[in-house]
């Protein structure tokens, strides 16, 4: 059976009759009105809108009918009555004023069934849209949710609640914690019974949901997506994994050679009342994905983790000194706003925005919001490797500044000694100076140059023909059974060497520091 429902508003147009003081008559034979009949048996001055009273007959007349003996009749065309009814009937216009170019009225709010509970509602795994906005019309229906019509699209809630929804083309990619759907847009997906799929349109807005292979999602951090033409970047960190969706599906590009680190990184993001965050951004100008590990017991600027993936190399080429809050890209530029809390101890408290990689200065790489810092790089030297060696040099192709933090060779197999296993490897030492003993194990060319008896020393790096070369002096504690002659011993021993070498505080500050080789004389060890 049908429904009455309640509506508290709608709009609408009035009929209404214009009176001039004169009630109208015809002819017994019809035709067009004349006023020069007689008119005293007719009711007189019936102005229209008047107050709706059905029971009078002249007066109030209600509104649209002729009152006529006490009885409401229909408007009529009656000759015989000489009644003209029909008469001086006005619509109002739709225009202002009737004008046709004028504007027209608005058709106002329109009435919809009004809730007797309206209380909201969570949908963790839903979602709807609202009507349409149209720039041409102007027509603007983005505030009408209208209850009587399906217009909420669900995903599988066993995947988590949605976290981040974007728009690409003509699809809708849908980010939940543990899958990554595709929902299409104004078409749906038909597939035929060998298993083929076609697209074909539809008239529903959000269309079928179909979900890329995978079981991975973007957990709750949806501050972790980036996007660059095709591709889009985000983390999962229940899986300790960061992700790559483009063309050929979905990609874990934490396992170009960083599988332990995100895995063990990820791990120490959130804890049951604390929460970190992953913020991740697009470099326009390096063409890299920049992400920003910031755990939940980060104190000031220590215990965030920045780098970035490069397509070009599949790899994960650098980590960053600084720590933003975000990161985006502007006509070819990178900029970042800094981290800044309570804790935190940079020149500038504010939340400023930072340009990154200005050219012209000249002196201000390694400068992130306002604090200069030292590059370093990390590599191994395993020529030959199943061969027992002694590294005796290590050299450099590039710009001086560059010194070695430390170089050590592999660990030797554990050893009973007191009581205690222990194992043991070679490291190369700093070098005793008339200016006393470096820092680093190896000096760079400037800051290892002192001058003895006017003679010009180098107790680090020197410079031959047009690179840096430094020799090893071994000062590793002497191991069980080693036969050691002197007190400087040359090289050190291993199958492998792991060398990191960093810019130093006083060449050139803040301009180029340029690394392109390295490379370091070795011996087959005679043991």
């Amino acid at each position: 059976m049908p429904a009455i429902v309640e509506v508290n508003y709608f709009n609408s147009f009035w009929l209404k009759k214009i009176v001039d003081g004169r009630a109208e008559t015809l002819p017994a034979t019809g035709g067009r009105p004349n006023p020069e009949i007689d008119t005293s048996s007719l009711p007189s001055k019936l102005v229209y809108p008047g107050v709706i009273s059905p029971n009078t007959s002249t007066t109030g007349a209600a509104f649209p009918f002729f009152a006529q003996a006490g009885v409401l009749t229909l408007p009529s065309f009656t000759p015989d009555q000489g009644v003209v009814s029909l008469l001086d009937w006005h619509v109002e216009e739709a225009r202002i004023r009737g004008g046709y170019n004028n504007v027209n009225v608005d058709y106002g709010v329109k009435a919809y069934i009004e809730e007797e509970y309206p209380e909201s509602a969570i949908r963790f795994n839903s979602m709807i849209y609202s009507g349409i906005y149209n720039a041409r019309t102007g027509v603007n229906n983005t505030n009408q949710f209208p209850v009587g019509e399906d217009i909420i699209k669900s995903v599988d809630p066993r995947n988590g609640s949605i976290q981040k929804i974007y728009a690409e083309d003509t699809n809708l990619i849908i980010f939940q914690e543990n899958k990554v759907n595709r929902a299409l847009i104004d078409k749906d997906a038909i597939y035929s019974a060998e298993g083929g799929g076609t697209v074909t349109s539809a008239n529903v807005v959000i269309g079928q949901i179909v979900p890329y292979a995978g079981e991975y999602g973007i957990s709750d951090n949806p501050e972790s997506f980036a996007v660059y033409g095709f591709r889009k970047y985000f983390t999962d960190k229940n899986k300790g994994a960061v992700l790559r969706l483009s063309h050929d599906g979905i990609t874990e590009i934490s396992r170009y050679g960083m599988t332990d680190f995100f895995r063990d990184q990820f791990q120490t993001v959130d804890t049951i009342d604390s929460f970190g965050q992953l913020i991740g951004g697009w470099d326009n100008y390096t063409k890299q994905y920049t992400l920003n590990i910031k755990p939940y017991n980060q104190t000031g600027d220590a215990g965030f983790r920045t780098l970035a993936f490069d397509e070009s190399v599949l790899g994960w080429p650098t980590f960053y000194s600084y720590n933003p809050n975000f990161v985006f890209s502007v006509n070819g530029t990178m900029y970042s706003i800094p981290d800044y809390n309570a804790s935190s101890d940079l020149p500038d408290p504010g939340g400023n925005i930072y340009r990154h990689y200005v050219e012209g200065t000249g002196v201000n790489r390694n400068n992130f919001y306002g604090v200069s810092y030292p590059s370093s790089i990390e590599f191994l030297l395993n020529p030959n490797p199943s061969t027992q060696k002694v590294f005796k040099t290590i050299a450099y192709e590039g710009n001086n500044g560059w010194q070695v933090d430390s170089i050590i060779s592999d660990v030797t197999g554990l050893d009973l000694v007191n009581a205690n296993w222990q194992t043991s490897n070679d490291t190369a030492g700093p070098l005793p100076t008339s200016l006393g003993t470096l820092v680093p194990q190896i000096a760079s060319y400037y800051e290892g140059a002192y001058t003895e008896d006017n003679v010009q020393y180098y107790a680090g790096f020197n410079r031959k023909e047009n690179k840096y070369v430094a020799n090893l002096v071994n000062n590793s504690p002497v191991a069980p059974g080693e036969v050691v002659f002197g007190v400087d011993i040359s090289g050190i021993k291993g199958y492998v060497a792991t060398v990191k070498m960093s810019t130093d505080q006083t060449t050139n500050p803040g301009g180029t520091k340029e690394l392109f080789a390295a490379s370091s004389e070795f011996v087959i060890s005679s043991i």
